[in-house]
């Protein structure tokens, strides 16, 4: 197959691409504006691959995206381009309803132009996965799990320029016969983060003897999901999922924020220890809570259990272990970010 994969220079793209280049036999197209979040240096390793090519495209240039589809013809969409930070989000919204909301309605519109050539076989086989977020369901209580059936309650402008682009898939799907699948997952982790994302905000502070920020009092729960084991589950949806179905993906990793602060700083006392002989906890410092802060995630991930066969592989502490020692290996990927124009500073803070 010819897989085309939106975002692919992000986070959780460049983990995806690189697994589909290392552990399946298919062709990917990396298309990415290379936006802030969008580091290429993360796929440097597959630069020279053959079964590996690079467009610098902006999902929101609807020609320059026809033209993309024409010239590498493509089996499967794999799209997962977006912006993602609700703090950012809170400050500047118009960039999420562009590459959120109009950036997917281009890449709809550009797939089903592409569908409606296809015959036999290599129409049936075609798919477009619409990779989304568990946030679009809004906030749970103290008990309950996200389903795929949870009615929509964004509370952010993030959450709902991605409730916006689900819709838009599942429009796409019922009045053109676009073969769409959706995911919504949990919150992700691991190598290759943009250092804006509380995992690596904690680390990297502790690590320059920063105050480590925790909005509010850190009762924040959200389900933690490896991005490794993300990557596989969109590949087995894609791969095996049903045509028209939505799957939620978790990391059965639910956990307050202030917990997973400690956990981490934990390991890094005890992979990195501070130089003075004190703890990494000690830097924590409580900060006032972003606006329109949901108070629990939690998602319900046993019909792709059920249907599917997947599980996540890390558990509880692997994962994490895993990433601590990855930013801890790899601070020249780091460091090159935080030389331009993101300081690890707060976004967010207020409203407007």
């Amino acid at each position: 197959m010819k897989i085309l994969v939106t975002g692919g220079a992000g986070f959780i793209g460049s983990n995806l691409v690189r697994m589909l280049i290392q552990e399946t036999e298919h062709s990917v197209l990396n298309l990415d504006a290379l936006t802030y979040a969008g580091n290429p240096n993360s796929l440097s390793d597959l630069e020279n691959d053959p079964r590996y090519q690079f467009s610098a495209t902006d999902i929101c240039d609807a020609q320059a995206l026809e033209q993309v589809f024409t010239d590498y013809k493509p089996d499967w969409i794999m799209h997962l381009a977006a912006e993602s930070h609700v703090d950012r989000s809170i400050d500047g919204p118009g960039a999420f309803i562009q590459t959120n909301v109009i950036g997917t309605f281009n890449m709809l519109q550009s797939a089903r132009a592409r569908y409606e050539t296809l015959e036999g076989e290599t129409k049936a086989n075609f798919r477009f996965l619409h990779v989304s977020t568990d946030e679009v369901y809004g906030s749970l209580g103290e008990t309950g799990l996200f389903t795929e059936t949870t009615a929509y309650d964004p509370h952010s402008p993030y959450s709902a320029s991605k409730a916006s682009s689900d819709h838009l898939a599942r429009a796409w799907a019922d009045t053109y016969g676009l073969p769409v699948l959706i995911t919504n997952c949990s919150n992700n982790y691991g190598p290759f983060q943009f250092p804006e994302k509380l995992i690596p905000v904690v680390m990297l502070k502790a690590l320059r003897g920063e105050a480590i920020p925790v909005y509010g009092k850190g009762e924040n729960i959200r389900d933690w999901l490896y991005v490794s084991d993300h990557a596989d589950a969109l590949y087995t949806v894609i791969a095996n999922g049903t045509v028209g179905e939505t799957y939620n993906i978790g990391g059965y990793n639910e956990r307050q924020n202030i917990d997973i602060v400690k956990l981490l700083c934990e390991l890094l006392d005890e992979l990195q220890p501070r130089k003075d002989g004190k703890n990494y906890v000690d830097q924590i410092a409580f900060v006032t809570d972003r606006p329109g802060h949901d108070l629990r995630y939690a998602i319900d991930a046993s019909k792709i259990k059920r249907e599917l066969g997947w599980t996540p592989k890390q558990d509880h502490t692997s994962g994490f272990r895993k990433t601590v020692q990855w930013y801890l290996d790899n601070t020249a990927w780091t460091q090159q970010i935080l030389d331009g124009s993101y300081q690890l500073e707060r976004l967010g803070s207020q409203a407007g």
